[in-house]
């Protein structure tokens, strides 16, 4: 039982796990933001559903490449907000919000809008991160002087 444990510990404390966990957490902050966003852009200004998706979106995403800089990918950015490394962070997370609103839409049409909302926002999870870790914030290879 004690071995299972300790190895069970290990995969959680495992940097990519870790990782996860801190781009979660920053999610969860960011859902805030995109909801808030959303429902203000949407009930508010009576914006359409699209409309009101994509700049819920592109004030989360921002506030997103932030926070995801300067702590779960730390090490792989120096803590440097740069123009470059936003854009990429932006036109990766391209994938999540297509993905979030292909089931906005889909799933509106079934269930309450907020709850496809909701449901679109755990959809792009993995293509976000995806995206974070291999494409926008991969470790940089040292070069080897050639």
């Amino acid at each position: 039982m004690k071995a299972l444990f300790s190895q069970v510990f290990a995969a959680l404390c495992s940097p990519i796990t870790l990782k996860m966990i801190s781009f979660a957490m920053i999610g969860v902050a960011n859902v805030l933001v995109d909801f808030g966003v959303f429902a203000f852009a949407h009930k508010l200004l009576e914006m359409p559903l699209v409309p009101s998706n994509v700049v819920a979106w592109l004030v989360a995403v921002s506030g997103s490449y932030v926070m995801n800089t300067m702590i779960t990918f730390r090490n792989e950015s120096g803590r440097i907000l740069r123009r470059e490394d936003y854009l990429k962070f932006v036109a990766s997370g391209i994938l999540g919000v297509s993905a979030a609103t292909t089931t906005l839409v889909v799933l509106s049409y079934y269930v309450e809008v907020f709850v496809a909302k909701l449901v679109s926002m755990l959809v792009s999870f993995a293509a976000n991160f995806t995206m974070a870790h291999f494409v926008v914030f991969r470790p940089k290879v040292p070069s080897d002087g050639n």
